[in-house]
């Protein structure tokens, strides 16, 4: 179709909506602005196309006249991104995709493979532009696909509701959560000097819409608590200074974005708000914070126990998955149990060796053991992502010949040999009506309900934020490089610091160059997501983890290559593999040095080490069940090795 043509339809649309909102008898002040800003959007993109058409893309001037077209073109598509990123997050992609090749890991994998999307629009055309030989083609295709998404996304019923409240408040709660995740990081803003100036005019155009939207919805407004602070918030990024690395995003979020959300959120309960989307399917309505560790959910952390609300029956469920979690009956050997690689003296992971100890006693696994704390806010398991459940990852790890190297029938012939567990399940079936008798579910169902407990702890800078506790000065340095020239946060998103970003339904995979040791002689040979998705973009991809209690789960990356977090943040410092010579061709992460300072990297650790959960870790238990089967009666607590 061609550009003016959809520019035409985009047009027609708007007169449509409009018209007929006039005909129904509905016509509002929001709409009209939602219908006004979407439309100059459009027009934008329509007159940055015709600068591309009649520019010679190999003359410096005349990139730069398209570069500066390319930042009206975004000013005006921050006017409107309050709408385009909840109302269609799909188009979005299109319209201001951060990547050229995406494939998609939302929560929906959990019931289809993954499938690549072509990433287009402003950003991208934006990096183009820096790229020793630009072809005007490629530019154009890029901001016509750009423009076509629009169009797209006015075809999209969900889109044209705009005089829903509901819609209004859910598209506020991810705009509140974007601010304090990666408006201000540069995540999709390649331009650094423009990052502060974007979230100005951004701020301005959605302070219309708070205006406009109280004028239609007299009955669910913003209270005027709301849109004092939100006045206040815009007055303090006028008065920081352009440079986003001099930002103040600890104070930005703390006083400001964590206390607005928490009022969006009472509004969607005052006013009973439903959703009918998929970006909403992870987010809970009922935390009061962006730092709630109930913000969102990634896992089923009960399996076959999800009805179980009783708290009496949680606890036995939990003291008898902390029984399993220690007994090395679950191996094939009765001399392994969980523990033995997820050690709860150390936050659940292995700190001793690069990688654990495989079943034969004598080689070792190949991948780092990943902590079991924090491991539900992910949507996607292990560091390939292969798997979308607790309760399957920890099925694989039983009959994986490498570690557990058990059967299932045997092992729950074994388990329910002993009275204590026979009995305590045979209780709990009543639980559990879809099941007739025990299962092999309800055995992993009760170690996920154990270790799951553990996540459920806060850091001192969670108490920053949410209670006002003081943070050391350094840390708060570090924290707002972490957001800025550090750019941790581009990866790492709040509140869990791992890859899982508004509106948490997503894993992300990064390629970073991971050495196959400190001399980078040589990359890892571990081809990563590539394993789980046989994709060219996914080669030596790892799902990005939490630097939550990272001072306690060394060693670090993939193959725990690095030892400190010191030796971690040189690598990102330096470019990563490819940044030392090694030939990466799909490193997502930026080959250039962040030129980070010796006292920045302390900062930075400063900060990191207030990101250490207090966790209130248990001692094992004392003895194992007694099995009627004497030589199961030899196992000791936590395995041999």
């Amino acid at each position: 179709m061609a550009k003016f043509t959809i520019l035409l339809l985009i047009v027609g649309t708007v007169f449509f909506l409009s018209t007929a909102s006039q005909s129904i008898g509905t016509p509002n002040a929001y709409a009209s602005l939602y219908q006004t800003n979407i439309n100059n959007f459009a027009f934008q993109q329509s007159d940055l196309l015709q600068r591309i058409e009649k520019s010679d893309v190999h003359l410096s001037s005349d990139l730069e006249k398209i570069s500066i077209q390319i930042g009206l073109a975004r000013d005006e598509m921050k006017r409107v991104d309050f709408w385009l990123r909840y109302l269609d997050p799909i188009a979005y992609k299109k319209i201001n995709g951060p990547l050229p090749v995406e494939w998609e890991t939302e929560v929906f994998e959990k019931f289809e493979k993954p499938y690549k999307r072509i990433g287009a629009g402003l950003t991208l055309a934006s990096l183009y532009l820096e790229e020793p030989n630009v072809e005007k083609d490629s530019l154009l295709h890029l901001i016509e696909a750009s423009l076509s998404a629009t169009e797209s996304y006015f075809a999209d019923s969900t889109a044209r509701p705009v005089q829903n409240f509901s819609h209004f408040l859910l598209c506020n709660r991810l705009y509140l959560l974007n601010l304090a995740t990666i408006y201000t990081t540069g995540f999709e803003c390649p331009d650094i000097e423009r990052i502060i100036p974007e979230l100005r005019t951004m701020m301005e155009g959605v302070n219309g819409i708070y205006q406009t939207y109280n004028q239609s919805f007299p009955n669910k407004p913003l209270p005027e608590k709301y849109t004092k602070l939100y006045e206040q918030a815009q007055m303090f990024v006028q008065q920081q200074p352009d440079d986003y690395a001099k930002f103040d995003h600890f104070a930005f979020i703390k006083e400001y974005i964590n206390p607005l959300f928490a009022l969006n959120q009472s509004l969607i309960r005052q006013y009973e708000v439903v959703s009918a989307s998929f970006v909403d399917y992870s987010l809970d309505n009922e935390a009061r914070s962006i730092f709630n560790k109930n913000l969102y959910y990634g896992q089923n952390v009960k399996g076959l126990f999800l009805r179980v609300k009783d708290e009496k029956i949680l606890a036995e469920i939990d003291r008898i998955g902390k029984l399993l979690f220690y007994d090395p009956i679950l191996s094939g050997n009765n001399k392994r149990s969980c523990v033995s690689c997820h050690k709860s003296t150390e936050y659940f992971t292995d700190t001793t060796a690069p990688t654990s100890l495989q079943y034969n006693r004598k080689d070792f696994l190949t991948r780092n053991t990943p902590s079991l704390i924090n491991v539900e806010y992910n949507h996607l398991l292990m560091l390939d992502g292969k798997h979308i459940s607790l309760q399957n990852q920890a099925k694989e790890v039983v009959s994986n010949h490498l570690e557990l190297n058990s059967d299932q029938a045997k092992l729950l012939k074994n388990i329910l040999s002993c009275a204590e567990y026979k009995n305590t399940f045979t209780t709990l079936l009543q639980h559990t009506p879809q099941e007739k008798e025990i299962t092999f579910e309800h055995i992993i169902s009760a170690i996920t309900i154990y270790y799951s407990k553990f996540s459920y702890a806060y850091a001192p800078f969670d108490e920053a934020m949410e209670q006002n506790k003081p943070l050391p000065t350094a840390a708060v340095r570090g924290f707002n490089l972490f957001m800025s020239k550090a750019q941790c946060a581009t990866c790492h998103f709040l509140p869990q610091f791992n890859g899982v970003k508004p509106p948490y339904v997503g894993s992300e995979f990064e390629v970073l160059g991971v050495p196959r040791d400190k001399d980078y002689k040589a990359l890892s040979a571990d081809e990563g997501r590539y394993g789980v998705n046989p994709s060219k973009e996914m080669m030596h991809a790892f799902r990005t983890g939490s630097v939550r209690n990272a001072d306690y789960t060394k060693p670090y990356m993939h193959n725990g290559v690095f030892t400190t977090l010191t030796e971690v943040i040189d690598f990102y410092d330096g470019g990563g593999g490819a940044g030392r010579g090694l030939m990466i061709e799909n490193q997502t992460l930026s080959s250039d040095s962040l030129h980070l300072s010796a006292a920045e990297k302390q900062d930075l650790l400063a900060f990191i080490h207030t990101l250490n959960e207090k966790i209130p870790f248990e001692v094992p238990p004392e003895k194992l069940p007694i099995s009627r089967i004497k030589n199961l009666n030899a196992r000791k607590v936590g395995g041999e090795y």
